[in-house]
């Protein structure tokens, strides 16, 4: 297993955006049941670069890049068009996280 981490960016007005949360919080405990441990959060600013939107970071575990493409998009935040967003591979070089097999 590696981390992925799905970056993104708010690009609809609020009310449809938070339309859709309830739906993409479900999708995440989807994800942690199946044992991708998903951590997901909002930058606490609100705002994004351009005043048009909040972001927010998923960090996630996946066997491959495949994987981790497949289900970033299959976000709901994704498939209604509410972000701009990209996924990386994160490698970890300080620190520590949970091992894949815990």
């Amino acid at each position: 297993m590696a981390w992925f981490v799905k970056i993104e960016e708010g690009v609809v007005e609020k009310a449809r955006f938070d339309a859709v949360v309830p739906a993409h919080l479900a999708w995440l405990a989807e994800l942690e049941r199946q044992g991708y441990r998903p951590r997901s959060g909002y930058w606490a600013d609100r705002r994004g670069r351009n005043g048009d939107g909040a972001g927010g970071m998923l960090l996630f575990w996946a066997d491959d890049w495949s994987t981790a493409d497949h289900l970033v998009r299959s976000d709901p935040l994704i498939l209604a068009g509410c972000v701009r967003w990209s996924l990386h591979e994160w490698q970890l070089v300080h620190g520590s996280l949970p091992a894949a097999q815990e």
